[in-house]
């Protein structure tokens, strides 16, 4: 039992010196430089210093009137941007409340129909890019809030890139339990696992990470990457597009945008469990090996050094107790950088053996949802 421990003790130390040197490759917004890996791809002609802030909003009542908000107070450097609300046939009076800015920049467009073949959020969006008149466009969900000087951050950030797509993970606001467990988990996640400088610098469409909450997108790029109706029946539609991106050619970029955006995307424990059963399995790209290896792993390294700790201190093995906290110690030390990364309280490291067990049973049920008979359901509509 004590080498096992010790082997335990070996995997964190390296994933949390993995993990440091990640989290030191991520740039922030605004920061972005040209890759020389991507050279400058032409783009067209015509309005250069503008931007459309594409919101696809579907019973979305009690966020949009903030976000619109947010996006309005933003100062934008000289840019012109438009601001385009989708209605997709929401059930509430979202449309309505989008309407009643008073704002010139403001457009509400009623979504239509969802035709065979795509998912809800995909059509929103391709409906939204149709209607676009910048060459750059930002997909925000109606949960984000931006701070004032994002939208100008974003644009440097534009102004670097010139072409491809830039995204990050917003703030996270948490406020129910699970939420707290399980939502700083998709930081973990990129953190631990994900070379960052692979991001931007690899060609490679293996190496992405993406949030739907916040892509930048130029006008070129998206039309050369097929856009959305290149991933109409994608599942998880953020990490398809980004994928896309880098296949036709353009960079993607990942970046920190945790000082210029706050987000809430779940509000109950309800949210949570559906919304990450919807999107785990379909972002391992429906791997059952992948997934098995994964919460294996995850239960090795993060849950079971606290259940032997228990045992071993109940039964008096203090050698074998020092070796598990040791390994506890090192788990909640990984997941403290990742939490700082994403501005998240301390004290939610030392939860991560509750979290990840969490997580391993969402990502069960995940799996479940995609055999013969099952599906998923979000914001009233049933996938598969």
């Amino acid at each position: 039992m004590i080498l096992l421990l010790q082997m335990i003790v070996i995997c964190l130390v390296l994933q949390w010196l993995f993990a440091r040197w990640n989290s030191l490759q991520l740039p922030k917004l605004g920061e972005v430089h040209p890759n020389p890996l991507f050279p400058a791809i032409s783009t067209t002609q015509g309005e250069a210093s503008y931007l459309s802030v594409l919101i696809p909003a579907r019973d979305e009542a009690d966020n949009i009137a903030e976000c619109l908000a947010s996006v309005l107070a933003c100062s934008s450097q000289g840019w012109k941007f438009e601001v385009l609300v989708l209605d997709d046939r929401s059930s509430d009076r979202t449309g309505e409340i989008a309407s009643g800015t008073g704002d010139h920049r403001v457009r509400v467009l009623s979504g239509r129909e969802l035709p065979k073949g795509w998912l809800g959020k995909s059509y929103a969006c391709a409906q939204l890019a149709d209607a676009a008149k910048g060459q750059w466009m930002l997909f925000l969900d109606a949960d984000i809030r931006l701070r004032p000087n994002a939208l100008e951050a974003a644009i440097n950030s534009a102004d670097a890139k010139r072409c491809g797509l830039v995204t990050g993970f917003p703030r996270q606001e948490t406020g129910t339990w699970l939420e707290k467990l399980i939502v700083p988990l998709m930081n973990f996640s990129i953190l631990c696992h994900l070379p960052i400088p692979l991001v931007r610098g690899s060609r490679d469409s293996r190496f992405v990470a993406a949030h739907g909450g916040f892509m930048l997108i130029h006008q070129d790029s998206y039309t050369r990457c097929g856009g959305h109706a290149g991933i109409r029946s994608e599942l998880v539609d953020d990490m398809a597009l980004a994928r896309a991106v880098k296949r036709s050619g353009d960079p993607v970029a990942l970046i920190n945008i945790v000082d210029y955006t706050d987000m809430r995307m779940y509000h109950n424990a309800r949210e949570v469990w559906n919304g990450y059963r919807k999107n785990i399995y379909a972002g391992l790209g429906r791997q059952p090996l992948l997934l098995l290896g994964m919460l294996i792993t995850y239960a090795f390294l993060y849950v079971l050094p606290l259940v032997l700790l228990v045992v071993a201190s109940l039964t008096g093995q203090w050698t074998e107790a020092a070796w598990a906290l040791a390994a506890v110690l090192a788990g909640a030390a990984i997941k403290r950088i990742c939490d700082a990364s994403g501005k998240q309280a301390i004290w939610l490291c030392f939860l991560i053996p509750v979290s990840i067990s969490c997580l391993i049973a969402i990502a069960v049920s995940s799996w479940w949802g995609s055999l013969p008979g099952q599906g998923y359901e979000w914001k009233g509509r049933h996938y598969r």
